[in-house]
Formats: C-alpha cells, sequence, structure tokens
C-alpha cells in the first residue's frame, strides 16, 4: 500500500504543477485553489508512504513521478517543445525510478 500512496502523491504532484500553470500566476483563483489542494493531496499521501518506505527511497520516486508526468501533460496540453535528445534522458529518468523501486527492498 505505501508504493500505492507513493505514486498517488507523485500523480497529485502533477496535478498542481499543472493547475499552477493554468492559475497564470495565482491570478485564477480557480485553479490557484486547484493547486493548494492539489500540494496538499500529495504532501499528505507522500507523508502515508514515508511512514514506511524510507525517505531516500520515497523523494527520488515522488519527485520523479512529478518530473514526468509533468513534462508530458506539458507537451500533450501545453504543446511544449521537447528535443529529441532530452526525450533519451527523460527515458533514463523512468528508467532511474523503475531500478529505484526494484532495488529498494520495498
Amino acid at each position: 500500500m505505501d508504493w500505492l500512496y507513493l505514486i498517488i502523491a507523485g500523480l497529485f504532484e502533477v496535478v498542481w504543477a499543472t493547475m499552477m500553470k493554468l492559475s497564470a500566476g495565482f491570478t485564477r483563483w480557480d485553479y490557484s485553489l486547484y493547486t493548494i489542494l492539489g500540494i496538499m493531496l500529495s504532501f499528505f499521501f507522500l507523508a502515508r508512504a514515508t511512514k514506511v518506505l524510507p525517505l531516500s527511497i520515497a523523494y527520488p520516486v515522488w519527485t520523479g513521478i512529478g518530473a514526468v508526468g509533468a513534462i508530458i501533460i506539458g507537451v500533450i496540453f501545453f504543446k511544449d517543445g521537447i528535443p529529441f535528445l532530452t526525450w533519451i534522458f527523460i527515458g533514463l529518468l523512468i528508467i532511474c525510478i523503475i531500478g529505484i523501486k526494484v532495488t529498494s527492498g520495498h
């Protein structure tokens, strides 16, 4: 269950980052509230995950999920241009996240 909490925390990391972008610098109150709610839920689930998982494992996975998710959202919804070489490093980041999970012993 701890890994599920960590994945949910990472997904809410993507939610709040996306809502922050849509808030237009916190000038749109609706998206600003969604940003705050996303932050709260992300931290809540991260805290739940770190009851069992070591911080040295949970934190990099959490930020990695958030980073990769934000990249995907940026490319799909905000038409961010990502150079081919950058995609290779994004792939390596995904491999590293999986590697941390597989080798962590948790």
